[in-house]
């Protein structure tokens, strides 16, 4: 039995769709219990906040999916450190064999928010005594149809100036989990994830232009311009130094190169961001549609 946490999220819908195409034996775990019964599938109400909700999502689980929100615009340690935690002792307790988790590429001790805060998260897993394999993937291709891809005015709003980035969709990321938790359960192992090309904004506004059937220009916004604009919506500064980090990180390069990962665990190529595009026509037209005046 598989538990998906984060089962409502982008990667997780993707993952128990896949699971049940499958007919493979999972339970998702819903802070929500409308969501749950969305789902369609046999699902528990928890969360991660709640230990004894966690213990009892558990109940007869040997497999588990942990993804969790990301970091938070505040200062201070990031809460998804303490919740993950908490998600990986209830599973060494409940005798859980192994934990497929969601972390980031270029997790480290010394850098920021998200990066940080996965580091120690993929530590503490590490040492628990669970088999494990990190999923490390690039930025998601779901942040172009996500609220702030596009300026009100339907323009791209564009903080990596001409750096081509790997961006990989949810999809395949939902992929390897699933090919993952099906096969052995006592590897440990982290998994590099990205798209098959690597594209600059430019491209990719040039490839939205042509899936909406109209110009899409970049609005460019670079890292300090970025952190000054959440500073002034009254976001901590700390924060928003700690993002504005992490982008001019991904600018500099740190997300150019591709991998072959996702073809060696699925055995088929990741997704294109064209065919990222015609899947996801209907949000991206929300996304990136001016509003009517």
């Amino acid at each position: 039995m598989i538990l998906v946490t984060g089962a409502t999220g982008s990667i997780g819908r993707s993952l128990v769709h896949r699971l049940r195409r499958d007919g493979a034996a999972f339970r998702a775990l819903v802070r929500d219990e409308a969501k749950g019964q969305a789902l369609g599938c046999d699902f528990a109400v928890g969360d991660f906040d709640d230990p004894d909700s966690i213990a009892a999502a558990l109940h007869g689980v040997d497999r588990l999916f942990l993804n969790g929100s990301g970091a938070q615009p505040l200062d201070g340690e990031q809460p998804m450190i303490r919740r993950q935690k908490t998600v990986i002792d209830a599973a060494r307790r409940a005798g859980v064999a192994h934990v497929v988790k969601v972390s980031v590429w270029h997790a480290r001790r010394e850098s920021r928010l998200s990066q940080s805060a996965h580091w120690e998260i993929d530590e503490h897993l590490r040492a628990s005594g669970l088999a494990w394999s990190l999923l490390q993937p690039a930025g998601f291709m779901q942040n172009f149809i996500a609220p702030g891809a596009f300026t009100p005015d339907g323009d791209l709003v564009s903080s990596y100036g001409d750096t081509p980035v790997a961006h990989i969709d949810c999809h395949d990321i939902a992929a390897c989990a699933a090919t993952l938790l099906a096969g052995p359960q006592d590897r440990k192992d982290a998994f590099v994830l990205t798209g098959p090309e690597a594209l600059t904004d430019a491209e990719i506004a040039d490839k939205i232009s042509s899936a909406l059937g109209r110009t899409v220009h970049r609005a460019e916004l670079p890292p300090d311009a970025l952190a000054a604009a959440m500073t002034s919506q009254g976001l901590p500064r700390r924060f928003a130094e700690d993002l504005a980090y992490l982008v001019k990180e991904v600018a500099a390069g740190s997300q150019t190169a591709t991998t072959t990962t996702v073809r060696d665990i699925t055995g088929r190529p990741p997704r294109t961001f064209d065919a990222f595009l015609t899947a996801n026509l209907q949000p991206l037209r929300a996304a990136a549609t001016p509003p009517t005046p």
